[in-house]
């Protein structure tokens, strides 16, 4: 485990753009309707949003942005570095965060940065622009990360089907006096890469007519190699064996106890891994803050969505703890207040 501490930093705004349409769960016709309500009880999902077929990730970034710069005093020339944190980026090439950088009209001088590490995308986007604001010239750094995985999810996977919706969120990280103390803890363990992956598309198989071809496994789940593979119950069993233990020793790093902590915004992976991983933590469950129920499992930015969907939960100086476990496996917590951060109204695409 690797801990990490920075000063006079933080979160200055942040922002949250959803698709329009709304898909509920009880009404999916691919399942039974007791399999759809024993996955309701043990995830929480009951609505998604799904990103219509022209609507890309940097689309619902692209919003986003565009509300921090019409509502806030941010401006376009005050942004040093835009990073993009997506596992659909708009093309192999080039870096989805060049395109935004010119369909937003800012600074060619800036630094701009494409990551991947799925659902961890938020944090580790977090942590960069932390490090990066340790540079004499660097005052503002953008966070532009989402994710539109209904469109490589299969509808008929028992994993993913009902799990998975999509978004977009803006966020931008400055340097300040008003700012606290934010820690971090990363990890990597690449040795899981199975567990969560799309086989084909890429170098190492690429895409061709069979890889498209749906397939049946032995769960009865139907999926091509182009879609989503997901070993929930290995995931699950990784994951409230390694959080808990981290985010222990980051309190630890910190100096702190989890009575110090006054909200969790935990990765919206499931209702039941994130209370599991609560009650490890011996944490007070009326603390946790949960989006889930209303957009579904959103990948790397299901930390700062439901930080927008709950901000009238959040007083301006509330320490929040974060974790998230990532395709790969990259995983990893951090502690934040958010003083001095503006939360904007949710914004439909």
């Amino acid at each position: 485990m690797s801990f990490f501490k920075f000063q006079n930093v933080g979160i200055r705004v942040l922002s949250a753009t959803v698709p329009k349409k709304v898909v509920k769960t009880r009404e999916l016709k691919e399942f039974p309707k007791d399999a759809i309500e024993k996955f309701i009880e043990t995830t929480g999902v009951e609505y998604r949003r799904f990103a219509g077929e022209n609507t890309c990730t940097s689309d619902l970034c692209y919003t986003s942005a565009c509300q921090i710069f019409d509502e806030t005093d941010i401006k376009r020339e005050d942004i040093d570095v835009l990073i993009f944190a997506s596992q659909t980026p708009d093309y192999k090439t080039p870096s989805t965060s060049a395109i935004l950088q010119n369909r937003l009209g800012l600074n060619k001088s800036i630094i701009t940065y494409d990551l991947n590490t799925a659902c961890q995308g938020f944090l580790y986007s977090m942590f960069l622009a932390d490090t990066m604001l340790q540079l004499q010239d660097i005052k503002n750094v953008m966070i532009l990360a989402g994710d539109t995985l209904t469109k490589v999810v299969s509808p008929r996977d028992k994993s993913t089907g009902m799990l998975i919706g999509d978004g977009g969120i803006a966020a931008v990280i400055s340097k300040g006096d008003v700012y606290g103390d934010t820690f971090f803890s990363m990890n990597t363990d690449g040795g899981n890469r199975e567990l969560v992956y799309i086989p084909a598309g890429g170098a190492r198989m690429p895409s061709s007519t069979e890889t498209m071809i749906p397939e049946e496994y032995e769960d009865g789940s139907i999926r091509s190699k182009e879609q989503l593979i997901m070993q929930g119950m290995d995931v699950f069993s990784y994951a409230i064996t390694q959080l808990p233990k981290d985010v222990k020793k980051l309190l630890e790093f910190a100096g702190l106890t989890i009575d110090d902590i006054d909200k969790y915004a935990f990765h919206q992976s499931n209702k039941f891994m994130a209370s599991f991983i609560a009650k490890k933590l011996k944490a007070d469950m009326s603390k946790i803050l949960t989006s889930i129920e209303k957009y579904g499992n959103t990948a790397g930015i299901s930390i700062p969505l439901t930080l927008v969907e709950n901000k009238e939960k959040i007083n301006p100086n509330d320490v929040i703890l974060a974790n998230a476990i990532g395709a790969g496996f990259v995983y990893g917590s951090a502690i934040f207040d958010l003083a001095g951060c503006q939360m904007l109204e949710m914004k439909e695409y």
